[in-house]
């Protein structure tokens, strides 16, 4: 069962201030990984949390490698204390990421103890390792869960996946379907909603097949998902999807995070991929569906890119009949990493156009970059990248870059390009733009007054754009 330590004896799912914190037993048949000990508490007892085995991937001389890792999560309301003991590495140093977090672990031997206040998504490293760490996700309370399981599950419209292992194929859900996931599920398959409207999947357990897409939606309107874990989260030919505090990490090839193909008002928002390719997309024209995508919002977020970009925007479209992918928003940020040696595709905030697709109105604002292992902090070309296209792309539109913030020393050229005076970039607009602590704007001190100010952030400004502006 799950296990409820209630503070102040708190009812689940009263909307209250009061402390409560749940954890979860893992079903007997998942893999799990003892690296760590992980603990929570509020008051005195030390309560034990699940630590999962899942798979990440490292590029190591070009060729791809699965890696096993860490996985815990819980719930909490209040403030709760977390202690991850390390059982296979002794600790010499240790941080708790994102940075932009602020949380400086204490460390006593192979222990490391910290406090949380709210909800958090977390990658603990012991020793540099990003690969052999824990990533730990401490949920809030579950809102969502029923309050009458009897009655949830006798209404044919639910679905109700409790603790423990569910070995299934492929769930289809329909129209006005409701899927509950508990938290302590492990359904090995795959969930998709697919010609449906009015859907919700909720909780807090995991949709983990192998090497497959766990989750999708396709052409389908008014669809929840919020809680889950699983390896993929991809929404086609939509419209009203929303998306929150699902976590999603891969480990094979195009493993995607989560991925937006010709869909309309969709919506991520405290989400967490770590990915063997790209952790978010948005494509016009691509796999059946047909289209350009517009008012796609992500917020609140953690990206972790192994592979490839952490954001990307516009390569796929329609080249006989060309899409608009527009008003998108990043925003509230953090990108822990990515490792890209082609040039052809790096860039941590990325909008490449293809198949005549045009790009406007998109906008990053407050997204906090660190010191990644390869690749580059910014890339806006039209390219004819004939690999994926069979066009080069149209015009990228009115593009602003508000609060970027990256620390590091390992992000090679950013590039600005248009193809030629048919296909431009017009518009770039950066304000507030810091590289390690030195703000970069048109009238900064030091700059010569012959260099572009792109020069002095790294940030090649190339053929084909005009209208940059850096305040």
């Amino acid at each position: 069962m799950k296990r409820f330590f209630p503070i102040l004896a708190i009812t689940l799912g009263a909307f209250s201030s009061r402390a409560e914190l749940v954890t979860y037993p893992a079903p007997a048949e998942a893999v799990m990984n003892d690296a760590f000990t992980v603990e929570a508490r509020q008051g005195s007892e030390w309560h034990p949390v699940a630590v999962y085995n899942v798979k990440v991937d490292e590029v190591i001389d070009t060729k791809h490698t699965v890696k096993n890792t860490s996985m815990a999560y819980f719930d909490f309301s209040g403030t709760v204390d977390v202690r991850v003991i390390s059982r296979k590495q002794h600790v010499d140093e240790a941080r708790v990421r994102p940075a932009s977090y602020g949380i400086t672990p204490s460390v006593s031997g192979d222990t490391l103890t910290f406090s949380l206040d709210r909800p958090r998504l977390l990658s603990v490293e012991v020793n540099g390792d990003i690969f052999n760490n824990l990533q730990l996700f401490a949920n809030p309370i579950d809102g969502n869960r029923p309050a009458n399981i009897k009655k949830f599950r006798k209404n044919r419209n639910n679905i109700y996946f409790g603790e423990g292992y569910h070995k299934i194929d492929t769930l289809t859900v329909k129209s006005g379907m409701n899927v509950y996931i508990a938290g302590g599920a492990l359904v090995d398959g795959v969930i998709e909603v697919v010609d449906a409207e009015n859907v919700k999947i909720h909780g807090r357990g995991m949709v983990y097949p192998s090497r497959k897409m766990g989750m999708q939606v396709r052409r389908s309107r008014n669809v929840e998902i919020d809680g889950i874990f699983t390896t993929q989260c991809a929404v086609g030919g939509s419209d009203g999807v929303k998306v929150s505090n699902v976590k999603v990490m891969s480990y094979y090839g195009w493993g995607d995070g989560f991925n937006v193909f010709a869909s309309n008002n969709v919506h991520y928002d405290g989400v967490f991929a770590r990915t063997s390719d790209d952790c978010t997309t948005v494509y016009a024209t691509r796999k059946g569906y047909v289209g350009g995508c517009r008012n796609i919002l992500t917020e609140n977020s953690v990206l972790w890119a192994d592979v490839a970009h952490p954001i990307m925007i516009g390569i796929h479209g329609n080249v006989e009949h060309p899409d608009t992918i527009e008003n998108i928003v990043y925003r509230n940020i953090d990108i822990l990493d990515m490792k890209e040696k082609q040039l052809d595709y790096q860039g941590a905030m990325t909008i490449n156009t293809g198949d005549n697709n045009l790009v406007r109105d998109v906008t990053f604002d407050n997204i906090r970059v660190e010191n990644f292992r390869q690749g580059r902090l910014i890339d806006l070309r039209i390219f004819y990248n004939k690999k994926y296209c069979g066009a080069p792309g149209n015009n990228i539109e009115n593009i602003r870059f508000k609060d970027i913030v990256y620390n590091g020393d390992r992000s090679e050229m950013s590039l600005i390009i248009g193809y030629d005076e048919s296909r431009k970039v017009k518009g770039v607009h950066f304000e507030n733009l810091m590289i390690n602590g030195v703000k970069i704007y048109d009238k900064m001190p030091g700059k010569p007054g012959w260099y572009k100010t792109g020069d002095m952030g790294r940030i090649f400004i190339g053929e084909h754009v005009e209208d940059v502006t850096f305040e």
